[in-house]
């Protein structure tokens, strides 16, 4: 290592936000920079611990060489610990801002004090890599002569994209929506990651020969057998966007609104798009009103942060399960994930959080909602509250694969795609990875998957015998 004592000598410095009075005035992103010389210390922070779990399976999904570019970050060798980084991950700067980090908590260092700040240095490294414009497209040099369509342009999607691509293989991304992006398009805020991250990604892959072809819906606009018919592999990377919902009295009153609904229907307002004529109640806003957001996980946090944005009256938010322990519970040691209380930047920045509140109805007329009514899990108490908005984030819970109702693809009982250690379905010739396989997860296991499902598809299309896939590829 660069120093095998900077863990004693430094201490961790994570990189400051903007105050929250100004942040919650716009929609841009409310972290700062660290200038370089604290970037170096904090890598330098990164021990020689002799197994480096952050990098493992558990800390890492798509096994980032983490002490590699630590120690050069530390050392100021950039651009190699660029390459070290782009070696395990197509998009370093997706997960630096929108992945929880498991690798941190699995850090060795974790084990008695604050770990290495893993995520704000991956990030470190991309940014100065657009910044000196050391990322460039990367062409395939030669052609395949084979073509893959992808269904769904998410993190897995995009990820997929860019390795078949780069293996010499024509690469057709098809998107339902009207841009490119998936989740990192619409359900993401602005401030948690600004789309000029993607735009940019977007251009490199576009510039290595992903076509891109967007308003395209699997089962309504082409059938999968007919993508079966014109390429010789499909992957379906859709995510996992059906939303898990509420069973109570008043759910289908006006004003009650799944939150990734709410959610796209900012990021669009954002992007100065118009509504969208498939979905309904798209322009949701939040001002002046009494909103309720019901869920604890990160899609409730990015609801709580918005409607500080679009000026609420008050917000609360409701948790079914209890208050967790502010420091790590023994039933998960370390390196697992940690179940501990967990405060975003959102929490920060207002609302009143409850916990072991269970929802049992929803009060309004034809006008809208306008109480809640709970149960208090730990005493018992029944109560009502006023809400003029109420919000549901409460999970998800599978594919929206309604295509594969006629086309024989096989379902779990979760509704996700099954697959097999190749990531092949039950179809010949068409694969699958992602949210849309293991259900609703992180953005680095999407990537991690899709990494993997791609070396699949390329060893299917290079080496083994086609005879069994359609040759004919597509003409247009």
């Amino acid at each position: 290592m660069s120093d095998p004592h900077g863990f004693q000598k430094f201490d961790r410095v994570d990189p400051p936000k903007r105050a929250v009075k100004d942040r919650i005035l716009d929609w841009n992103d409310f972290y700062q920079e660290l200038p370089e010389k604290e970037l170096k210390n904090q890598a330098a922070r990164c021990m020689d611990c002799g197994v480096p779990f952050c990098q493992s399976h558990t800390g890492c999904p798509v096994e980032n060489r983490i002490p590699e570019w630590n120690e050069l970050v530390a050392a100021g060798r950039w651009q190699e610990a660029l390459h070290s980084l782009h070696s395990t991950n197509n998009f370093p700067e997706f997960t630096g801002k929108l992945c929880p980090a498991p690798c941190e908590s699995a850090c060795v260092l974790a084990l008695d004090r604050d770990p290495v700040s893993i995520r704000n240095i991956e990030w470190s490294i991309i940014e100065r890599g657009f910044a000196e414009k050391i990322i460039e497209p990367i062409r395939a040099k030669s052609v395949s002569g084979k073509s893959i369509a992808i269904v769904g342009s998410g993190p897995a999607g995009l990820a997929a994209a860019q390795q078949l691509v780069r293996a010499g293989h024509r690469v057709v991304v098809y998107e339902k929506s009207d841009s490119i992006g998936g989740l990192l398009r619409y359900g993401i805020p602005d401030f948690k990651m600004e789309k000029s991250v993607l735009d940019r990604r977007l251009k490199q892959l576009a510039s290595e020969g992903v076509e891109f072809r967007t308003g395209i819906e699997i089962g309504r606009h082409i059938t999968l057998t007919e993508l079966r018919e014109d390429y010789h592999a499909v992957a379906l990377t859709i995510g996992a966007e059906r939303p898990r919902d509420l069973s109570i009295p008043g759910r289908d009153l006006p004003g009650v609104h799944f939150a990734m609904d709410y959610l796209t229907s900012q990021n669009r307002m954002n992007a100065g798009k118009d509504a969208d004529k498939d979905t309904e109640n798209l322009q949701i806003h939040a001002c002046g009103k009494r909103v309720l957001i019901i869920g604890a996980g990160d899609t409730a946090s990015d609801c709580l942060g918005t409607v500080h944005r679009q000026e609420c009256q008050e917000v609360h938010q409701f948790a079914l399960m209890s208050e967790p322990d502010a420091k790590r519970s023994v039933d998960t040691p370390w390196p697992m994930w940690p179940k501990m209380l967990r405060s975003s930047h959102a929490h920060e920045e207002g609302g009143n959080r409850n916990f072991s509140i269970s929802t049992t109805a929803l009060v309004g007329d034809s006008n809208g909602v306008r109480a809640v009514r709970g149960l208090r899990l730990d005493t018992g108490a029944e109560f009502e509250l006023p809400v003029d908005l109420v919000l549901i984030a409460i999970g998800f819970q599978g594919a929206r694969a309604n295509f594969a109702k006629n086309s024989g693809l096989a379902l779990s009982a979760r509704e996700t795609i099954v697959v097999g250690n190749d990531f092949q379905t039950n179809l010949p010739g068409v694969f699958a990875s992602g949210d849309a396989t293991r259900g609703a997860s992180l953005i680095v296991w999407a990537i991690a998957e899709a990494r993997k499902m791609a070396a699949s598809i390329d060893q299917l299309l290079t080496i083994n015998n086609l005879s069994h896939i359609k040759e004919k590829g597509m003409t247009t």
